[in-house]
């Protein structure tokens, strides 16, 4: 593990006792949060995209407000819906957002999570779908996708336009060059992890498994990682692509800590996802030097080259900062960890 940062579900809504967090309220938060983990060193604020939901749905004005508030940061998701993205709309704003952030993005895409409603990207105007979970849309949309943003010439030129004519097929702006190297793919399941090496982008690992053997999750997720690396290297591609995992990790350092999460740590869940058989990680709670020995254990982390810490978003600013300001101190060195301000 060389980078490390938070991973945010980004939820509001009633918070209990007559307390409510707004939707600005997320967004404003996220923004000052990622300005104090840039100002600490951390490597990579990344935000979960969930439509119909109390959720961050739009990742991309959020991003550009802290790629323009942010100088070293990593700016992310993980992941877009893929399903419910115009594929040359999404490649204009992606490049506008690298650009802005002078090639800050990590673009994390895939076929999306379990939804809220049942097949949301048909409402809107995605339809014709003969997969139940609409992969065969998400895997279209992302070919067409990648090939904007890879300068391909998509619209043929108009030879009497008054803004310039010409001949020949126009590509998608503005382009920014890198951004094809900052793709992402998130993969559930081992299959989807090879196909992402064959393509040629960079790995997310997923929150979970769609397997469930008896193995631990670290073990089937480090397999899965294997099997990406494979692929890629099989397929030519030149260069090491980047791979990221995800755990709940909560350095135990206050009696605030101790209260929210103290006896929170549990082994590994099994569960059903979309009909599937699934493996869920375990949520790591203890004084650092505990959680240093742990996190050493766990195979998938040492695999990866960055580790996405979810964060619970409701408890605020202050809180998050110091959780994340904890793992910076006290762990983060004793894994691998290379600060932006090293």
């Amino acid at each position: 593990m060389e980078r490390f940062g938070t991973l945010s579900f980004g939820h509001y809504g009633p918070l209990g006792g007559g307390r409510q967090l707004t939707a600005a309220d997320s967004m404003h938060q996220a923004i000052d949060l990622a300005q104090g983990m840039d100002e600490l060193g951390v490597n990579g604020a990344y935000f979960r995209v969930h439509h119909f939901a109390r959720q961050q749905a739009s990742p991309m004005p959020l991003l550009a407000a802290i790629a323009a508030r942010t100088r070293r940061i990593e700016v992310g998701t993980g992941v877009i819906d893929m399903r419910y993205e115009n594929p040359l709309y999404l490649a204009e704003e992606a490049a506008a957002v690298d650009l802005i952030s002078d090639g800050r993005l990590a673009l994390g895409v895939s076929r999306g999570s379990p939804e809220s409603v049942v097949r949301g990207y048909e409402a809107f105007g995605y339809t014709g779908s003969q997969d139940p979970r609409g992969a065969d849309i998400a895997r279209e949309h992302f070919d067409l996708f990648l090939r904007a943003i890879e300068g391909e010439g998509l619209a043929e030129r108009d030879a009497n336009s008054p803004f310039g004519g010409g001949t020949g097929l126009q590509r998608i702006e503005p382009h920014s060059p890198g951004l094809r190297s900052r793709v992402w793919w998130g993969a559930g399941n081992r299959d989807s992890a090879e196909w992402a090496g064959r393509v040629g982008v960079n790995l997310m690992s997923s929150t979970l498994l769609t397997a469930a053997d008896g193995r631990p999750f670290d073990l089937l997720q480090a397999e899965q990682i294997d099997g990406f690396r494979a692929a890629w290297r099989d397929a030519g591609h030149a260069g090491t692509p980047r791979v990221s995992v995800s755990r709940s990790i909560f350095p135990i350092t206050t009696a605030e800590d101790e209260m929210y999460f103290g006896g929170r740590q549990d082994g590994d869940q099994i569960g059903v996802i979309d009909g599937i058989r699934s493996t869920f990680g375990k949520t790591y709670a203890a004084a650092p030097d505990v959680l240093v020995e742990q996190l050493k254990d766990d195979a998938a982390i040492a695999a990866a080259d960055t580790l996405m810490l979810t964060i619970p978003s409701q408890l605020g600013v202050e809180f998050n900062l110091r959780v994340v300001e904890s793992f910076a101190k006290y762990v983060a060195p004793e894994l691998g960890w290379r600060s932006t301000l090293a």
